[in-house]
């Protein structure tokens, strides 16, 4: 018995320690906002610096394709810009995308992005903090539909805390090439009180530090070897001016949603649709199921990157 027992301990240390071994370790990890130029006249917007196992990296964006990098700072001659002064991109263009006034409560219900050109839909799944597992057959469906499948994750940093085996497996999942998963910041926290007025909850709430809400996770997902993307999802959907003009200036395009489908259960061509398949929303499943058997959702379905 104790041989066995011992054997257990070996196995499990030495897969923490694998699983650990494939941390990264990532340091001062601040905004910035500069025009790198690379070898071959490539040209990226860089919006992080950061060191990842000692490496001074940056955090840089193709201004026309909205894809996102991961790379090398020595790579790069950067010097700080401004907006104004790439205000004919395609990236900032999509960050300053007009908004509606704020109505009399003071907040914002699902502005920003919410739909791209009427052909086929974009799915977006949102992982806000659970305590159910992820519904890995609903997404597996989806693999089944398109291959690989474009698919937006809206990550809290407390679902990737506390769903270590489930993040794991959407990886493996990815590198397999069944899904295409585009990281979308949802906050750290993604704090909400039920009850509670929309002009004093999610966001909106007193205290909350909104710096650490955006970078805590975008560090995070890259201490897991995933690469953030420049969107931004509010918890809710619930944000106000003062948050919108924030996003802008940590150069991130806010996605809301054309068909929210537990709520708004049809989607038309073009619409980004939001499900929850992160267990706590099982109606929004249901129903992109029941439409995905019927033939009522627009396809195909499309990268996230292609609806600015």
């Amino acid at each position: 018995m104790v041989t066995v027992l011992f054997a257990i301990f070996a196995c499990t240390v030495q897969a923490h320690k694998a699983a650990s071994a494939t941390r990264h370790q990532v340091l001062s990890y601040r905004p910035v906002f500069q025009d790198c130029r690379g070898a071959g006249g490539v040209h990226r917007l860089a919006i992080r610096r950061m060191e990842i196992d000692g490496h001074g990296m940056v955090l840089t964006v193709d201004p026309a394709t909205l894809s996102t990098h991961l790379e090398p700072e020595k790579d790069f001659a950067c010097t700080d810009t401004d907006d104004d002064r790439n205000a004919d991109t395609r990236y900032i263009r999509a960050i300053h995308a007009p908004l509606p006034l704020a109505p009399p409560s003071g907040f914002l219900a699902n502005v920003g992005l919410l739909r791209g050109t009427p052909a086929g839909s974009f799915i977006t799944g949102d992982l806000c903090p659970s305590r159910k597992k992820l519904d890995r057959a609903f997404l597996e469906r989806l693999e089944a539909v398109q291959s690989p499948l474009p698919l937006a994750l809206s990550i809290s940093g407390l679902w990737l805390i506390r769903h270590q085996a489930d993040f794991q497996w959407l990886q493996q999942q990815q590198q397999s090439g069944a899904l295409q998963i585009t990281w979308v910041d949802h906050s750290y926290h993604h704090p909400y009180r039920p009850g509670r007025r929309l002009a004093d909850n999610f966001l909106l709430m007193g205290g909350v530090d909104m710096r650490a809400e955006i970078l805590d996770t975008e560090q995070l997902l890259i201490e897991e070897s995933e690469t953030p993307s420049v969107f931004f999802r509010f918890p809710g959907l619930i944000s106000n001016p003062a948050l919108m003009k924030l996003m802008g200036d940590y150069h991130l395009i806010v996605l809301g949603a054309g068909a929210w489908l537990a709520k708004t259960p049809r989607a038309r061509p073009g619409d980004i649709i939001l499900v929850h398949p992160n267990g706590n929303e099982p109606e929004g499943l249901r129903i992109f199921a029941a439409q995905l058997v019927g033939k009522k959702l627009p396809q195909p379905f499309r990268e996230i990157d292609n609806a600015p």
